[in-house]
């Protein structure tokens, strides 16, 4: 308010600040989802060895997850003498802070369809090994894509350039490596985090669709057919 928003009403500030409150309470909530049920099995013996050990880090996992939101937060109340640009988060703690979620969202979603489903005993031929390759490969480019929209949200580097597929009026943008050394550009140039965000997205639609298009030659089960297809539903959703 003393630096830039000297405007805000206080009703606008109750608006910022239920949003971070809610956001908050709602992580704590999901934190007692896990610990709470996690505590209770455990005690009663309902667990294996190696779901133990899968609940151990899923609760780690959401303990680090808390402890990263507060160093992201932390981050943006920094003060910054050197800077007179918009008070905002560190882009690499808000790109890791979803990192984690993501890779906790990931796991327990994993965690708990392996405890439901069955695993399918499907025979080791070269196309299953292909196509398990291949979607690993996707999965890492897409997490890799998400990660770049944390770097575009910190920067707002959204508001850069509003046109597709072009740039403004260009391709490449002429400010595309306007930062030294070179490689700064691609975490801390707003300009180069929206075009590598772009060139990911489109980028990881593209694996999507060829990773559905190579399915389609193989022989496979219902359940994996549904995944793949809703797989390529979402990327053109998303």
């Amino acid at each position: 308010f003393n630096s830039l928003n000297h405007d805000m009403t206080l009703p606008e500030f109750k608006f910022i600040w239920y949003m971070e409150y809610s956001h908050r309470m709602w992580g704590r909530l999901v934190g007692l989802a896990y610990l709470l049920p996690a505590a209770y099995f455990w005690r009663k013996g309902w667990l294996s060895r190696p779901l133990k050990g899968c609940v151990l880090a899923l609760c780690g996992l959401v303990c680090f997850q808390g402890l990263l939101g507060w160093y992201m937060v932390k981050s943006g109340l920094e003060e910054k003498p050197d800077s007179y640009d918009i008070p905002r988060v560190s882009q690499y703690r808000l790109a890791a802070h979803l990192g984690s979620a993501l890779v906790l969202y990931s796991a327990s979603l994993w965690t708990g369809l392996s405890l439901l489903l069955p695993r399918h005993k499907l025979p080791e031929t070269h196309q299953f090994i292909r196509l398990r390759q291949y979607a690993h490969g996707t999965t890492a480019l897409i997490f890799l894509t998400a990660l770049s929209g944390a770097f575009v949200a910190g920067l707002d580097a959204g508001l850069v350039y509003n046109s597709f597929p072009k740039m403004g009026e260009r391709w490449i943008p002429d400010d595309l490596l306007a930062f030294s050394p070179i490689l700064k550009n691609v975490f801390e140039n707003p300009t180069t985090v929206q075009f590598d965000h772009r060139i990911l997205g489109i980028a990881s639609v593209t694996a999507v669709t060829a990773l559905y298009l190579f399915s389609r030659k193989i022989p496979l089960p219902h359940r994996t057919r549904v995944a793949v297809t809703s797989l390529l539903a979402v990327a053109c959703v998303q």
